[in-house]
């Protein structure tokens, strides 16, 4: 049997803020909002006809969690989305004024550019070069 990396838990402030901006800004699809307590929510977000990683999106309920909310890897590139379209993942960026702290720029792997989400975490968009 195999395994696959199925998700990964994004810390976030708010459910609904994070849910408007992964769906309308990154047009992500909302696979799952569970209400598991007064406080808790399952919910889970998706880039649209992948069967890729799903971030699972955690709100921050202590101290310790809300410091790493924009900074769950210490500064670093956080998450990394692979797009066959460059130009139009970039257009839609720029339309929602998303920060874009380096690039466009061409690299031996790609285009990339690197942005900061609504928390300010790191991302990577690249589109890859095929390769034979």
């Amino acid at each position: 049997m195999g395994v696959s990396l199925n998700q990964i838990a994004l810390v976030v402030a708010d459910y609904d803020d994070a849910i408007q901006y992964y769906t309308n800004v990154l047009d992500f699809e909302l696979l799952e909002d569970t209400v598991l307590s007064e406080t808790k929510r399952w919910v889970t977000v998706s880039p649209k006809g992948e069967n890729s990683c799903r971030l699972l999106l955690a709100k921050a309920s202590n101290e310790e969690q809300l410091k790493a909310i924009g900074n769950q890897t210490g500064g670093r590139v956080f998450l990394f989305l692979y797009t066959d379209n460059f130009e139009v993942q970039y257009e839609k960026l720029m339309k929602h004024q998303v920060k874009i702290t380096r690039g466009p720029i061409e690299e031996p792997y790609g285009k990339v550019l690197v942005f900061e989400d609504v928390y300010g975490n790191l991302w990577d968009l690249i589109e890859p070069i095929e390769r034979n």
